[in-house]
C-alpha cells in the first residue's frame, strides 16, 4: 500500500517535455480523404512513447499521484533490485565531436592546462580555435599548445560551449578534428539530466525516482576504461542540456537521493526508462534481443493512463506513403502485425500487388516504427483496401464487375460510387470476412465510375472502372 497520500493535482498544469514532430490523432469531425492514386489506406493506432523498457516516466508520475514513494516506484519497474550507495563522484560527457572549430566562452579569465601539464591563463570572452590549438594565452600572441587542453573556469563562473556548463572542458584532437568533453561532479550532471528528462512540475517522488534511475543508468552505461568520455549528452545516453535547464525542484530530487543507485546483486543496474509505456513495459529481451537483464522484464504499468500518449492515433498513412517509407518495390494492399510477448510489434508483414501477383515483405517492428515516425512499436494497423479487376481493362456497360479488397480494424465501412463529374453516394455496406478481412463486392456500372471505401472519418483513394 502507498505510504504517502497526495491530496490533489491539476493534471492540466503538467508540462510535457516531449517533441511534437510525430503524427497525432486527427479530429473526428472532419473526414480524411486519401489523395487520388495513393492506393490502400492504412490507419495506425498505438500506445506509449519510446521503447517502453524499464520505468515509464508518465507512469512514475501516476504512481506518485497515488501516494507511492520513489523507492516503491522504482521497485515496481525494476523488480529484484534494491537501493544502495555509489562511490562514483565524477562523470565525463561528450559535448562536441569531429568539429573543425570550437568557441569556448566565459565572463572571467580561464585557466588552461596543456598536454604537458603547463598552466596558462586565457582572457575572458570568446576564444575560437581549430585543431592546431592556437590560443592567445598569458596575454601574449597566439601559440600552438600541445593537446589535450583542460579549460577550467574561475571561481563562481562557468564555461560556455554554445550553452553554459558546470565543471571543466577537456578538448582533444582526434583524427585532425576537435572533441570536447565536459568533466564535472556526477551530482551536478544529474541536476541538468533530471530537469531535462522530466517536467519539474511533477511530484517530488516521481522526480526522485528519475534521479535514482538516471544516476544508476549513467554509472552502469559508462564507456570502458581508456575511453576519453563516459556518456553522450542525448538519447544515446540521457538528455544533458547544461546549467540553463536546471530547476530547484530537480536539484532537490537529486540532493534528496544523493549517491543512491539501484543494485541488482552487487552491480549497479542499467535503469533504462522512456516517456510512456502505454500500460505495459517491454522486456529488454523483446526490445533488443539477447538474454536481457533479469530486472528489465515486462510488467504492468497501471497508472500510465494519465499520459497523453497512453493511446494515440489513428494516423492515416496512404499506401504510396507506406511504400516509400518502408522502401517497398510494389504497391501495398494489406498489412498485418506479429507481436512479441511484451505486446509490441515484432514484425510488420506487408502484402504488395504487381501485375496481378501478390507478394509479401517483412519489416522488423522497430524499423517500421522509425520509418513511419510512430511513437512506439506498440501499434496496430487497420486497412481500407480496394482492388479493381485484374487486369484493369474497359468493360461493357451494365456488365458485372467484382471488386475485391481488405477491410480490417475499421467499423461501419461503406462502398461509395461516383460517376465522372458527379458526387459520392453510398452504394452498399461492406461486410468483411471476420477472419481474413477479405471483401468482394459486385457492381454494374453503366458508365465510367469511381469506387472507394469510406467511413464518416476516413475515405480511401478511389479505384476507377472504365466502361466502353
Amino acid at each position: 500500500m502507498p505510504r504517502r497520500l497526495v491530496a490533489a493535482l491539476i493534471l492540466s498544469a503538467v508540462v510535457v517535455l516531449a517533441p511534437a514532430t510525430h503524427a497525432a490523432a486527427r479530429s473526428p469531425q472532419k473526414q480524411y480523404v486519401a489523395p487520388a492514386g495513393s492506393g490502400a489506406l492504412f490507419l495506425i493506432s498505438g500506445h506509449g512513447w519510446g521503447h517502453g523498457v524499464g520505468m515509464g516516466q508518465w507512469g512514475a508520475e501516476g504512481y506518485a499521484l497515488q501516494g507511492y514513494t520513489y523507492d516503491e516506484i522504482l521497485a515496481s519497474y525494476y523488480p529484484g533490485t534494491s537501493l544502495g550507495q555509489s562511490t562514483v563522484s565524477k562523470i565525463r560527457v561528450l559535448l562536441a565531436d569531429k568539429k573543425k572549430r570550437l568557441t569556448i566562452s566565459s565572463d572571467q579569465p580561464i585557466t588552461v592546462v596543456d598536454g604537458n601539464g603547463v598552466t596558462h591563463t586565457l582572457a575572458a570572452g570568446d576564444t575560437k580555435f581549430g585543431p592546431d590549438l592556437n590560443l592567445a594565452v598569458d596575454g601574449g600572441v597566439p601559440q600552438a599548445l600541445p593537446p589535450p587542453l583542460t579549460f577550467a573556469p574561475a571561481a563562481g563562473s562557468m564555461l560556455s560551449l554554445g550553452r553554459a556548463y558546470r565543471g571543466k572542458l577537456v578538448v582533444y584532437v582526434v583524427n585532425g578534428r576537435l572533441r570536447a568533453v565536459n568533466v564535472l561532479p556526477l551530482e551536478q550532471y544529474l541536476d541538468s539530466v533530471v530537469a531535462s528528462e522530466m517536467p519539474s512540475t511533477w511530484l517530488p517522488d516521481a522526480l526522485e525516482a528519475q534521479a535514482v534511475a538516471s544516476r544508476s543508468f549513467a554509472i552502469a552505461s559508462r564507456k570502458k576504461s581508456g575511453a576519453q568520455f563516459d556518456v553522450y549528452p542525448d538519447s544515446r545516453s540521457q538528455a544533458y542540456l547544461g546549467e540553463s535547464v536546471e530547476t530547484p525542484e530537480a536539484t532537490a530530487a537529486v540532493d534528496a537521493t544523493t549517491g543512491e543507485v539501484l543494485l541488482y546483486g552487487t552491480k549497479v543496474a542499467t535503469a533504462v526508462f522512456s516517456s510512456s509505456t502505454g500500460g505495459w513495459t517491454q522486456s529488454a529481451t523483446d526490445a533488443w534481443g539477447g538474454a536481457g537483464a533479469p530486472y528489465l522484464v515486462s510488467v504492468k504499468d497501471p497508472y500510465d493512463g494519465i499520459s497523453p500518449y497512453h493511446s494515440w492515433g489513428p494516423v492515416a498513412v496512404p499506401g504510396n506513403a507506406l511504400r516509400k517509407a518502408l522502401g517497398l518495390s510494389a504497391k501495398p494492399i494489406d498489412a498485418t502485425v506479429t507481436r512479441n510477448p511484451s505486446k509490441r510489434v515484432a514484425q510488420l508483414a506487408v502484402d504488395t500487388l504487381t501485375a496481378g501477383e501478390t507478394s509479401q515483405s517483412l519489416v522488423p517492428g522497430e524499423a517500421a516504427a522509425i520509418e513511419l515516425n510512430l511513437r512506439s512499436t506498440w501499434f496496430s494497423v487497420a486497412v481500407l483496401s480496394l482492388t479493381p479487376p485484374q487486369p484493369s481493362v474497359p468493360v461493357a456497360s451494365g456488365s458485372t464487375v467484382t471488386l475485391t479488397g481488405v477491410v480490417r480494424g475499421v467499423k461501419n465501412v461503406v462502398l461509395q460510387e461516383r460517376s465522372e463529374g458527379g458526387y459520392w453516394t453510398e452504394l452498399s455496406t461492406v461486410t468483411p470476412d471476420p477472419t481474413t478481412g477479405a471483401i468482394s463486392v459486385d457492381v454494374t456500372p453503366t458508365a465510367t465510375t469511381d469506387y472507394r471505401l469510406a467511413t464518416s472519418a476516413y475515405a480511401a483513394a478511389y479505384v476507377r472502372v472504365q466502361v466502353e
